[in-house]
Formats: structure tokens, sequence, C-alpha cells
């Protein structure tokens, strides 16, 4: 949920007008529109770079994935790694976007730590994949941008721990 969403629902439920603080906290991630867009843009725009590298680095770091008997072997579980690593791309964008990681935790992280436990996925491969794209993401941006975006990595990462 955004700022925005956060102060209406809290001055609502408390039936009072937003204070000057809230107002402020509105303005400052308003100020921040601009970035957070080319951000979103930035990642969307690379998304299929950004994947193939993540992949490639994680595949190094853990072959046993790709190999017979791991997770990843074969051509139809390999796209369904890349799927999801996209899918967990798009999921940072959302947070970013929204400047709150609500959007990543509703529908990204509730159920996902059951299901990849159900189908016996290694949850420090996630971890270490989730880390790889963080890299591979970060890499595109400025330095500021980087650093606004890597929270959302990171609660993705620590979700997945």
């Amino acid at each position: 949920m955004s700022i925005v969403s956060q102060v209406i629902l809290n001055a609502d439920d408390e039936l009072r007008y937003p204070s000057s603080g809230e107002l402020k906290s509105i303005e400052d991630f308003l100020k921040t529109g601009s970035q957070r867009m080319q951000i979103v843009s930035t990642l969307s725009e690379n998304e299929k770079k950004i994947v193939q590298e993540a992949s490639k680095k994680l595949w190094q770091k853990h072959p046993d994935y790709i190999s017979p008997g791991g997770n990843a072997y074969g051509q139809r579980e390999r796209a369904q790694c890349l799927r999801d690593y996209g899918w967990y791309l798009r999921l940072v964008t959302y947070g970013v976007l929204a400047g709150d990681k609500e959007p990543i935790e509703t529908i990204g992280l509730i159920g996902a730590r059951e299901m990849y436990n159900a189908l016996g996925v290694p949850m420090e491969g996630m971890a270490d994949a989730i880390s790889c794209l963080k890299d591979a993401s970060l890499g595109l941006l400025s330095d500021e941008d980087a650093k606004a975006t890597a929270p959302y990595f990171d609660y993705l990462i620590q979700g997945m721990s």
C-alpha cells in the first residue's frame, strides 16, 4: 500500500484529517516519483538481460541445480526458474513504484516459501537467485537509484531465507 493510501486510511480510521507530519510524508513520497518511475522503466526494459545475467551467475554458483537430479535440470524446469526470476523482478518494481514493501509481501512472499518447500526447491537457492537478480539489476542503475532499490531486493532475500 502506498504512503498516500496509508495516510488516508489511518486518518479515516481515526475520523480526522491527515496531520502535518503525514502530509509531509506524502510530499516527500511525491518528490521521489520521477526517480521511482525511472527505476521501474530501467528494470522492466532490461528484464531479459537481468534474468539472463542473474541465472548465469546462479548456475555458476550452484551447478548442481542444472545437473541431472537438480531442481532446474531440463528445459522445462529451467524455463520455470527463469519465469520465476522475471516474476520476482516484477515484484521489486511494484514495491519501488509504490514506495512500499507491502506489494512484495502480499503478492509474492505469502505462500511462496511454503510452495517452494513443498516442491523441494532449496530456499538457499531462491535467496541466492534473488541476490543474483539484485546484483544484475543494480548494475544497470545509478548509485542513487541502486540505493533506493536495494531494500526491496533485500526484503525478498530475507523472505526467502
